[in-house]
């Protein structure tokens, strides 16, 4: 599982806990401010896009990993965005919930109508 989802460097799995778990922090922050402007979920993909560009080059940078990696970039852009998808969903069915009580109620990750 090693080659999958990290390197099999010494660092890999350290550098993915790491740079994706602040990443995933940087992603959920990303899905919240997109869902609290009310902006459309279409707008978080050039943002994850971008960071997840940033992140494999901070994979390169501190750990000596493959920059230009497509396999490695998927992983993370799968990985932010899940995360950015997940924070951008419990912020706009908070937001439905309170902005819209008389119509609707939230209903586990999303909202629903009384």
């Amino acid at each position: 599982m090693g080659d999958i989802l990290w390197p099999s460097t010494a660092s890999g799995l350290l550098a993915l806990i790491v740079l994706d778990g602040l990443g995933a922090l940087a992603a959920y922050s990303t899905g919240k401010a997109f869902a609290s402007t009310w902006s459309s979920r279409f707008g978080l993909i050039p943002a994850i896009l971008a960071l997840a560009l940033g992140i494999r080059f901070l994979h390169y940078a501190l750990f000596e990993e493959t920059l230009l990696s497509l396999h490695y970039y998927l992983i993370d852009l799968v990985i932010l965005g899940a995360t950015a998808a997940y924070g951008y969903t419990l912020t706009r069915a908070r937001q439905m919930a309170t902005q819209y009580s008389w119509a609707y109620e939230k209903a586990g990750l999303g909202w629903r109508a009384r």
